[in-house]
């Protein structure tokens, strides 16, 4: 014991007599770990099958919740985009939902879900996070009617962002597609550049984008170019727009017009009176008939010389101190007769 303690003699011993009762030992301790896993198979079985179970339901669970706040955070980011975009352009707003789009392909109609009651108009203009989207044409009790811009019988006065040009957009019965047929080959447009709304007639914002320039194609013996351009809006796939109350900039007159006196009318009295001719007007002569001639009043008479003396008279002539004898008057000549 003393030797095995101290210089480890019997260690080989050992080891070799573990070796052979090992198997005596496993085929002790088989019936016993056969029965704990018996025990441990089906338990686990049932005990997983009822995990499984509880982890799927709080999975799909998480999962609906996972795109129910995907789906509000994405509305919630849609919502800030449209009220930004609005933000700049008018004080009111009003965010609807699209509920029917026309299913004419050449017709580009939409049924909105706000109307009269909410203060919706006719022509009002329609915008999305992106552009404008189009305009209001029907407006009912609860619902609206808009057109959007590619309707082929939509047209928006635009002007190109780059050089200032300022033209027409057309719908072309394309969602993807707005055509600019007034610009001559000599137009300062090219591939790329920004279509933003010119503001002219009044009636969309001006400065908001409309569309981009795809492509343009100019051909000398053509007075126009061929201009096409992309919607900025997602004109396929807005299932929310905004409605905008814009005032267009009132243009004052550079010289005020003079006011105008403003006339309180005539009562009956006063008009009767005003017509009616003065008391003293009979009295009067009528004025004379442009076929008569005038009554001239009749004159005296001018008085006739005295007859000059000769130079051989007497001495018992009258002095030429003395007086003249007054000459006698001629008859009155009578008056001319009166046709």
């Amino acid at each position: 014991m003393v030797a095995d303690q101290r210089y480890d003699y019997l260690q080989r011993v050992r080891t070799a007599m573990s070796a052979g009762v090992y198997p005596l030992q496993w085929l002790v301790d088989a019936p016993f770990r056969a029965s704990r896993w018996m025990n441990e198979s089906v338990t686990d079985r049932e005990q997983l099958r009822s995990e499984n179970t509880r982890l799927s339901n709080e999975l799909r669970d998480a999962q609906v919740s996972l795109q129910r706040l995907a789906a509000l955070a994405a509305a919630n980011q849609r919502l800030r985009e449209l009220s930004d975009a609005a933000d700049d352009v008018a004080k009111k707003r009003l965010v609807t939902e699209i509920m029917r789009v026309d299913l004419d392909p050449l017709r580009h109609r939409v049924l909105l879900n706000k109307g009269q009651r909410d203060g919706v108009f006719k022509g009002q203009p329609i915008l999305d996070a992106h552009g404008v989207f189009g305009q209001i044409t029907q407006v009912g009790l609860h619902t609206s009617e808009a057109i959007l811009i590619s309707d082929p019988n939509h047209a928006i006065p635009v002007r190109v962002s780059r050089s200032g040009l300022r033209t027409i957009a057309e719908g072309t019965g394309n969602l993807n597609k707005l055509n600019l047929p007034f610009l001559t080959g000599e137009a300062d447009v090219k591939v790329g550049d920004l279509l933003i709304a010119s503001g002219l007639g009044g009636v969309f914002p001006a400065g908001y984008p409309v569309g981009t320039i795809t492509r343009v194609e100019r051909d000398p013996a053509q007075t126009f170019a061929k201009v096409e351009a992309k919607p900025s809006a997602k004109l396929d796939s807005d299932y929310e727009v905004v409605l905008i109350w814009y005032q267009p900039p009132k243009i004052e007159p550079a010289i005020a017009p003079p006011a105008t006196p403003s006339v309180a009318p005539l009562t009956p009295e006063q008009l009767e009176a005003a017509t009616k001719p003065p008391a003293d007007a009979a009295a009067e002569p009528p004025p004379p008939s442009p076929t008569t001639a005038p009554r001239v009043a009749p004159t005296a008479p001018a008085a006739m010389p005295a007859p000059a003396t000769p130079p051989h008279a007497s001495s018992s002539a009258t002095s030429a101190t003395e007086p003249a004898a007054p000459a006698h008057a001629a008859p009155a000549a009578p008056p001319p007769a009166v046709p």
